[in-house]
């Protein structure tokens, strides 16, 4: 195989969804923007749609396309960038939930599609999307006139469950919904882990569900092993890779390794990242360059066919960590040359 495989767990996101569920007491409509985070939308969808998901959230119309074609009819697709301009069509066609995020969204669906259900997001100090206290004040009478599926907002610092953002967004989110009767969503992971006062009428379980941060215990979802093309023996003082930025300091062998920055595996790993051989760490030598990673494998005792680069030894996080990101950014970045096998 000249490509890395990727493997793909449905059963573990189906636990992961199932475990956060469990946590909110409540339903729990997972978010599957983003090519389902990069690990395939109608695969991941169609795994949790059968174990009981209803509600699903993607980031615009045309992933609700792309959605609603895995699914079929029935379960509802939530659109987070709400009604853009030339949306109708899709909305209508694929019977889609835009999230109004303006004054303008919501005039836009009002006058174009006024029988399209429609939700509502606000802004409770994000500053990215919804509508701010000023303009929820002056069209909230219109608005919850013609009957939205759900009131929504967003935290900005879930992730840190002592940050003081996070009451203060949980109190205007209140402040700006209390006492009306429709269904409320404030939280996505992070908000699930802070507690019952945050998760209202439905979660959105989001970088959980594939094996992430910050649910510490998650199942891993992902693997992926990239095949050795070839082996090579340097003499001390040799050099290696682009820019020569690698010198052996002893005799060493080197592989070759199928994969790099268009797979996702980020330039700035470039002297900072790890591979396995089993439980032996095997370090990346040089530049990650397009297609290809050079591997220090001297201590090893054989020739590896493949060596891996997420498994039991580093995961979506820890791999964030070394090329200077999160996981969310790993995963979203797994390119499309993989030989992707589901399980589960």
């Amino acid at each position: 195989m000249g490509t890395g495989r990727l493997s793909i767990d449905l059963s573990a996101i189906v636990s992961n969804w199932k475990a956060l569920a469990s946590l909110a007491r409540t339903e729990a409509a997972p978010v599957v923007k983003a090519d389902a985070y990069g690990l395939g939308v109608g695969p991941v969808a169609r795994a949790l749609a059968e174990a009981g998901a209803r509600r699903f959230f993607v980031a615009y119309a045309e992933e609700g396309f792309a959605l609603r074609r895995a699914l079929g009819p029935g379960p509802e697709i939530l659109v987070l960038g709400g009604h853009m301009e030339g949306d109708a069509r899709l909305l209508a066609e694929c019977g889609l939930t835009p999230m109004l995020n303006s004054v303008e969204q919501l005039t836009r669906h009002l006058e174009s599609m006024p029988e399209q259900p429609f939700g509502l997001q606000l802004d409770t100090g994000m500053n990215r999307l919804g509508f701010e206290w000023a303009e929820w004040a002056a069209v909230a009478e219109i608005a919850l006139s013609q009957a939205p599926v759900l009131l929504m907002s967003h935290l900005a610092c879930a992730d840190e469950p002592d940050h003081p953002m996070n009451p203060y967004q949980l109190d205007l989110f209140r402040q700006m919904t209390d006492g009306l009767n429709v269904p409320r969503s404030l939280s996505a992971t992070g908000g699930i882990l802070l507690g019952p006062d945050y998760h209202f009428d439905l979660v959105r379980p989001g970088i959980g569900l594939y094996g992430g941060l910050p649910f510490e215990h998650a199942q891993p979802v992902v693997a992926l092993d990239l095949p050795v093309i070839q082996v090579r023996e340097l003499q001390e003082g040799e050099v290696a890779g682009y820019g020569n930025t690698w010198q052996a300091q002893r005799p060493s062998r080197l592989a070759t390794v199928a994969a790099g920055y268009a797979d996702g595996l980020l330039r700035s790993l470039s002297h900072r990242l790890t591979l396995w051989n089993g439980d032996k760490p095997c370090p990346a030598v040089g530049r990650v360059s397009m297609d290809l990673l050079i591997v220090d494998v001297t201590d090893l005792d054989g020739t590896p066919e493949a060596l891996t680069i997420l498994g039991p030894k580093q995961g979506i996080d820890r791999l964030g960590e070394s090329a200077g990101t999160i996981g969310y950014e790993v995963l979203t970045s797994l390119g499309s040359r993989y030989a992707r096998a589901y399980r589960g």
